[in-house]
């Protein structure tokens, strides 16, 4: 069975778009930053990228509710990106909100996934689909699509990208001058169709402009590599992991992981309109010096710290 999952909508608006970090740290957390963890809010659907530990309690410091959550995106199985699955899971199946989360993730997850419930006392309602990523497009609806692209970290490692698809929106100008009223007619206008109005064909491409998709591609745990420019191509928001600066460029290349230079080489390269870098080791107790390596590739940097929201 196809791992593509299709979904239908009627809402032709575009939605209200926010991403929250609520972990930026690396391996280790620290005082002030939690472990991985990325939720991109999209209407009523709450993608989260990774899940690590103590996300659940992340949620409620930023002032959102657990049961946002519809979907969890797993990029790897090293710790720090997935000790917090059980916990979230067990306070949304305690909710009053009857839902069933969709969780992906590289060849292994179904197998994880059950080694981590079988760790615990009494199994609970299992209130979640565990899918395993075979194609770069493993999720469609009518509003947007969600591919993954292996990256280079010594594991099966996947980069995600949430893509907004085109629209049509209505020249208001154009439809006022023809007068064209509200209803269908314009609802099959929206839909790429030609029409009749007054016995004269009226074209979708002449009634209508396209308004382009918003993409949000999101680089976990690796070392710069082509598939991690591919992901990023042309990206509105690329957030990516920066685990290291060049001072410590051998320790990047020992564990793969990026540099803040990395990073800014792969925004650069990928032709990516905004760079948001998180992932942070530890040791880095000033952040300007991060910043400043970054810049020196790649003007356009915004350094994520927890509880950071952007609103697109």
């Amino acid at each position: 069975m196809s791992n593509l999952k299709v979904a239908k909508t009627n809402n032709r608006r575009r939605k209200q778009m926010e991403i929250t970090f609520l972990g930026t740290a690396c391996m280790q957390p620290t005082k002030e930053r939690n472990h991985p963890a990325v939720l991109l809010s999209y209407g009523s659907e709450g993608i989260l990228f990774d899940c690590g530990e103590g996300t659940q309690r992340q949620l409620k410091i930023c002032g959102l509710k657990p049961t946002k959550v519809t979907k969890i995106l797993i990029s790897h199985w090293h710790g720090d990106h997935v000790f917090g699955i059980p916990g979230l899971l067990q306070t949304i199946a305690s909710s009053e909100v009857d839902r069933i989360i969709d969780i992906y993730g590289p060849k292994g997850t179904k197998k994880y996934m059950d080694y981590m419930f079988k760790g615990f006392a009494k199994a609970e309602n299992r209130n979640y689909n565990v899918h395993e990523i075979t194609k770069k497009m493993f999720y469609s609806c009518d509003e947007y699509y969600l591919e993954a692209i292996k990256l280079d970290h010594g594991i099966p490692c996947l980069g995600f990208n949430f893509i907004e698809k085109d629209r049509r929106k209505i020249d208001v100008d154009y439809i006022k001058k023809l007068g064209i009223p509200q209803g269908p007619l314009l609802g099959e206008l929206q839909d790429g169709k030609s029409i009749k109005w007054k016995e004269k064909t009226v074209k979708a491409d002449d009634a209508t402009f396209i308004v382009k998709g918003r993409k949000i591609s999101y680089v976990a745990d690796t070392a710069l590599c082509e598939n991690a420019i591919k992901l990023g191509k042309d990206a509105d928001i690329l957030i990516s992991e920066s685990s290291y600066t060049e001072e410590h460029k051998d320790k990047a290349e020992e564990y793969k992981h990026m540099t803040a230079k990395d990073a800014a080489l792969l925004a650069n390269n990928a032709g990516a309109k905004e760079l948001i870098l998180t992932h942070f080791s530890q040791r880095y107790k000033e952040m300007a010096d991060v910043e400043e390596e970054a810049k020196t590739v790649f003007s356009n940097v915004r350094l994520a710290y927890d509880c950071m929201k952007i609103k697109l």
